[in-house]
C-alpha cells in the first residue's frame, strides 16, 4: 500500500495561486495513476484532475481546465498541482489519491489509496 501526504494548502485571495504537493512512500508509486480530488463543506467529493504513471495522459474537470496543472516527478515520488486564478468556489479540502489496482485508468472510481487532505481556502 502506498502512503500519501499532501501539503501546500492555505488561504489565498481570489485570483491568486497555490501549489499543492503529494509526497508518496513506496517504490511502486511510479507505476500508479494519481489524482487530486476535493470536497467542499456540505458537498460530495469530486474529481479535479488525474495523471497516468508516465505523465503522458491527464484528465481535468471542466471547472479547473485552463487554471490548474498537474505534474509528477517519479524520481522524487511526488505529484504537484499548480492552481492559478483561484476562485472562492475552489475552496475545499484537497485530497491526493492513487490508483493501485486498475492500471493506468483515470476513472475517478479507480482511485483506492488516499491521503489525509489539505485545506484550500479562497477569499473573495
Amino acid at each position: 500500500q502506498v502512503q500519501l501526504v499532501e501539503s501546500g494548502g492555505g488561504l489565498v485571495q481570489a485570483g491568486g495561486s497555490l501549489r499543492l504537493s503529494c509526497a508518496a512512500s513506496g517504490r511502486t508509486f511510479s507505476r500508479y495513476s494519481v489524482g487530486w480530488f476535493r470536497q467542499a463543506p456540505g458537498k460530495d467529493r469530486e474529481f479535479v484532475v488525474g495523471i497516468t504513471w508516465s505523465g503522458s495522459r491527464t484528465a481535468y474537470a471542466d471547472s479547473v481546465k485552463g487554471r490548474f496543472t498537474i505534474s509528477r516527478d517519479n524520481a522524487k515520488n511526488t505529484v504537484s498541482l499548480q492552481m492559478n486564478s483561484l476562485k472562492p468556489e475552489d475552496t475545499a479540502v484537497y485530497y491526493c489519491a492513487a490508483n493501485t489496482r486498475y492500471g493506468s485508468s483515470l476513472d475517478p472510481k479507480a482511485f483506492d489509496s488516499w491521503g489525509q487532505g489539505t485545506q484550500v481556502s479562497v477569499s473573495s
